[in-house]
C-alpha cells in the first residue's frame, strides 16, 4: 500500500503569499490605469478569485491541522500564521473593493505610493515565505524580515503624511476626503498585516532553532 504523502505546509504557505503579491500587482495596475470606478468591477472580480483561493488554502491548512500528528511546528502557530496570511490578501482585497463602491473619482499621489509600499511588502513576505521551510540556516530570511518590518515604519509615516495633505491641501471636496481616510487607513492596514505575518514567522523561529 502506497504511503500517503505529507501535506505540504510551507508551500501553502507560499502559494498564499504568492496569492498576496498578485493582490498587490493587481490593486497598483488598478490604481494606474484608472479611469472611472465602473471600470473596477472586472479588476474586483479578479481580486475576488485570489481572495477566494486564499481561503480555500486557509481550509485545508486549518483541517490538516486539526488531524496532522506531528504538524511542522506547534499547532497554534500553524493556525495563527495561516490566519495572519487570509487577514493580508483580505485587507488588499478590501482596498480595491473600498474604492468601487465609494465611487472614487480620482486616485491620489500618495494612493499610488502606498500601493507601492503594498507590493514591496508582499514581495518580501513571499521571498522570506521561500526561504521559511530553511530559516535555522539561512541569514537571508532574517533580512527579509528586516525589510517588512521598514515597509511597515514607511506605511506609517506615509499615512501621516497622506492624511495631513488630504486634510489641508485636497480639502475641497469633503467626500473626497471622507472616503480617502477612509482607503488610506486600509491601505495601512495592508502593511500592519504583512508585518504581523512576519513577526509570527520570527517567532516560530525562535521557538525552533
Amino acid at each position: 500500500m502506497a504511503k500517503k504523502k505529507k501535506y505540504n505546509y510551507f508551500k501553502a504557505y507560499e502559494t498564499l503569499t504568492e496569492l498576496a503579491v498578485k493582490e498587490a500587482d493587481l490593486l497598483k495596475e488598478a490604481m494606474v490605469t484608472f479611469e472611472h470606478a465602473s471600470g473596477l468591477s472586472d479588476v474586483m472580480e479578479q481580486m475576488h478569485d485570489y481572495e477566494n483561493a486564499g481561503d480555500d488554502i486557509n481550509h485545508d491548512i486549518f483541517e490538516m491541522t486539526a488531524m496532522d500528528f506531528m504538524p511542522p511546528f506547534d499547532r497554534e502557530d500553524v493556525v495563527q500564521l495561516a490566519q495572519a496570511l487570509d487577514d493580508t490578501l483580505d485587507y488588499i482585497d478590501d482596498v480595491l473593493g473600498h474604492m468601487q463602491i465609494y465611487a472614487i473619482k480620482t486616485i491620489p499621489e500618495n494612493a499610488l505610493q502606498f500601493a507601492d509600499l503594498i507590493r514591496k511588502s508582499c514581495k518580501a513576505l513571499n521571498a522570506a515565505m521561500v526561504e521559511f521551510q530553511n530559516f535555522k540556516k539561512n541569514k537571508k530570511f532574517k533580512h527579509l524580515i528586516v525589510d517588512i518590518n521598514s515597509y511597515e515604519e514607511e506605511a506609517d509615516t506615509l499615512y501621516k503624511e497622506a492624511m495631513f495633505h488630504l486634510h489641508t491641501v485636497e480639502n475641497d471636496d469633503l467626500m473626497h476626503v471622507l472616503v480617502w481616510s477612509r482607503i488610506y487607513e486600509r491601505m495601512e492596514k495592508c502593511c500592519d498585516a504583512t508585518e504581523h505575518a512576519a513577526a509570527i514567522m520570527s517567532t516560530i523561529m525562535l521557538k525552533n532553532v
